[in-house]
């Protein structure tokens, strides 16, 4: 599934009357970018805060908020919004709105349609820090997660931090990317539910002494992104993760994070990890060389002016894993990151990866030249070419990498997910 597993999704987006009502403007702009069909419904306090012009420019349809609007009450509109969504967000959700849809009340369109929905409700809660620590704030939202809720209802926040009352603590409503991802996960397939899946991340750091390494250019962008769309589809995520490795969002049940440095760190993870995996996927950018020696404290060039830098081969960890497999497990992905040779099509490239798969006894390699403007290291977005062991080529066009990981993962979970 691709766009953040959002593409042709329908969504609600209700919105209730606080201060944070400003943020949706942003979230109805990466549902709709993501490629969701986003059906705007507003309070009437929400129009306080924002106009429902913006959400309808946004959004590309018309805002709903009477619950008795002549028009859309003549098919029965409120119904129609609950049967055709695919989710309902409620951003902010307002300690009023919360109180209202826990005692099962439909006073207004939005509630009417959250009461009426059989589509999953993700609530984003934003209010003043002691609204949100009131026990009558807290037992109304545990009703709505508890068994009352019917398991329809999720949340996402609040976030700490500087309230626009004044006051500091929790009742931020959480940025809106953060949402969308948290939209992404409750829409996406659950087919990874039960696997284990170790993802590589990042780049290795070869020390040359106590300050100086030999690394890449690697950003961990690709192999978080990965780690985040196996969790959304239920995988219990081990993600091994190099310097600058972007943090992942997931419950300390199902997500499990090992940092390292060196390829020898990694080396030692992958050891102690892989064993119990059913998939891995090596998206790290280790390092094929490091000094053969390192040097105690920091080289200065008033003193060592003249040291030789002798490098070492590092062990081929890919190649070890391809090696230690009993009966094809675990499924095994490598990666190919390559360099263009001039202009055009670069065929040398496939050769390469496909050079590559055969040699470390891969089921896949996801080939992608760094050399191209935009999606080389450390970018957003990312193209690949998927070349599997049994001679099967997919290209995966330029897409932010989120979506890059949840098409990779269409590709390979019908390859090792239920097998």
């Amino acid at each position: 599934m691709s766009s953040d597993g959002l593409s042709g999704k329908r969504i609600v987006l209700g919105i209730t009357g606080g201060i944070a009502a400003y943020k949706s403007a942003e979230l109805c702009r990466l549902l709709v970018k993501a490629g969701a069909t986003v059906r705007v419904v507003m309070t009437e306090a929400a129009a306080h805060f924002i106009a429902p012009l913006t959400l309808q420019t946004l959004s590309g349809a018309r805002v709903a908020r009477d619950l008795f609007d002549p028009t859309e009450e003549a098919e029965i509109g409120h119904i129609r919004l609950a049967d055709e969504a695919d989710l309902v967000i409620v951003a902010p959700a307002t300690a009023d709105a919360i109180a209202r849809l826990a005692a099962g009340m439909a006073n207004d369109l939005l509630t009417a349609v959250v009461l009426a929905t059989k589509a999953p409700v993700l609530l984003a809660p934003a209010m003043n820090v002691n609204m949100w620590e009131n026990p009558l704030t807290q037992a109304n939202l545990a009703r709505l997660l508890g068994p009352d809720g019917g398991g329809r209802f999720t949340t996402v926040g609040p976030d700490r931090g500087p309230l626009a009352c004044g006051w500091v603590g929790a009742g931020r409503l959480i940025e809106p990317p953060e949402i969308a991802a948290a939209a992404a996960r409750l829409l996406a397939p659950r087919d990874l539910a039960g696997r284990r899946v170790v993802i590589t991340a990042g780049p290795t750091r070869e020390p040359i002494d106590d300050v100086r390494f030999i690394g890449n250019r690697s950003s961990g962008k690709m192999g978080a992104a990965l780690a985040a769309a196996a969790l959304a589809r239920g995988a219990d995520v081990t993600l091994l993760a190099g310097p600058g490795t972007p943090e992942v969002a997931g419950e300390p049940a199902h997500l499990t994070r090992v940092d390292f440095e060196s390829a020898a760190e990694l080396e030692r993870a992958l050891a102690a990890a892989a064993p119990q995996a059913d998939a891995v996927v090596m998206a790290a950018a280790v390092a094929d060389f490091r000094p053969r020696e390192r040097f105690a404290g920091k080289l200065s060039r008033r003193k060592d002016a003249a040291v030789n830098l002798e490098l070492a081969a590092v062990p081929d960890l890919l190649a070890g894993l391809g090696r230690a497999r009993h009966d094809g497990r675990p499924y095994l992905v490598g990666f190919a990151a390559e360099v263009s040779r001039g202009a055009g099509p670069d065929a040398g490239l496939h050769g390469r990866a496909t050079a590559k798969l055969r040699e470390k006894g891969c089921d896949a390699i996801v080939a992608n030249d760094v050399s191209a403007p935009g999606i080389g290291f450390d970018s957003d977005e990312n193209a690949v070419t998927v070349l599997f062991a049994d001679g099967a080529r997919i290209e995966v066009p330029r897409a932010p990498k989120r979506a890059i990981a949840e098409r990779l993962w269409d590709l390979f979970t019908p390859r090792f997910g239920h097998g």
